[in-house]
């Protein structure tokens, strides 16, 4: 009868110790991989920052609509970065550091189970030594009375031992169950919380570049190539590049009141030179018929 409780004894424990291992296990798993994704997100974060950075050494170099929006982007962008540091921090407490606990809570389960081991070894060991005691010496009841206040010791220390590992694991098992509904519920609500910003930041870094006016930067660009002075400069090159005789018709026929009254003088004083020698021819022949 004894032996047969020892047995049932043996497999709670049995049952108790693979619910530890089953937590020691899979938390340090969850904890690894928890603290594997907090990595990550800080390099994203870090890498953003670069980003930042080079958008804004960019958008030093462009022209001022684009340079404005590019400036407010990165300024929103880096925005995001400071609550990505702040989702960082808080995973890093609310769920690495809870998990990183089980390592500490395990082993003191474990410890527990070590105790009520011991006790059982002991109970199952003084056990034998009555069976033993009884078939080497069933006369002596001195020998056989103490084996059976040894049995009865083990057997009291190993029921303690064991109603205090059964109430510790069920409040073991209580907490661990507490503990994951906490911890996967302060995942998602640091990650709610998290892409809730970051889509609030997303939109007004959408909206700001969608603000940018090609239009008028593509003026600003145009302009940058084509100076002030363009124009007269092309005319100075146009003038330039006409033949000698266009460039001699142009300066007498040019429009203008100065050049235009030039040209009528010229034609004048030749008609006037023509009627003069007219005159004169009239004169000599006259006088040669006299």
């Amino acid at each position: 009868m004894l032996r047969r409780s020892l047995e049932n004894r043996d497999a709670q424990t049995r049952q108790l110790q693979d619910a530890v291992t089953n937590v020691e296990k899979h938390f340090g798993e969850l904890c690894q991989i928890f603290a594997a994704y907090v990595r990550k997100t800080a390099r994203l974060r870090d890498k953003a920052d670069l980003l930042v950075n080079e958008i804004n050494v960019y958008a030093s170099t462009e022209t001022p609509k684009l340079k404005q929006g590019l400036k407010t982007f990165a300024d929103e962008f880096a925005k995001l970065q400071d609550y990505r540091q702040a989702e960082v921090e808080r995973l890093e407490a609310k769920v690495v550091e809870p998990l990183k606990a089980y390592g500490t809570i395990v082993k003191m389960k474990r410890d527990d189970l070590k105790a009520t081991l011991t006790a059982r070894n002991r109970e199952a060991k003084q056990l034998t030594q009555l069976e033993r005691t009884r078939q080497r010496n069933p006369s002596d009841r001195h020998v056989i009375s103490q084996a059976e206040t040894e049995l009865q010791r083990a057997t009291m220390d190993a029921a303690r031992t064991t109603r205090h590992l059964e109430e510790t694991i069920d409040s073991f098992e209580k907490q661990k169950i507490k503990d994951i509904k906490t911890i996967f519920s302060e995942f998602i609500t640091i990650e709610m919380l998290f892409h809730g910003k970051a889509l609030e930041v997303y939109t007004a870094a959408y909206q700001n570049i969608q603000k940018i006016d090609e239009e008028e930067d593509l003026e600003v660009f145009r302009n940058s190539l084509y100076p002030p002075d363009y124009s007269s400069r092309l005319d100075i090159v146009r003038a330039n590049s006409k033949s000698p005789l266009q460039r001699s018709l142009s300066a007498k026929c040019v429009s203008g009141t100065g050049q235009v009254s030039t040209c009528r003088l010229r034609k004048d004083q030749q008609i006037e030179d023509d009627e003069e020698d007219e005159d004169l021819d009239v004169t000599e022949e006259e006088n040669f018929l006299k």
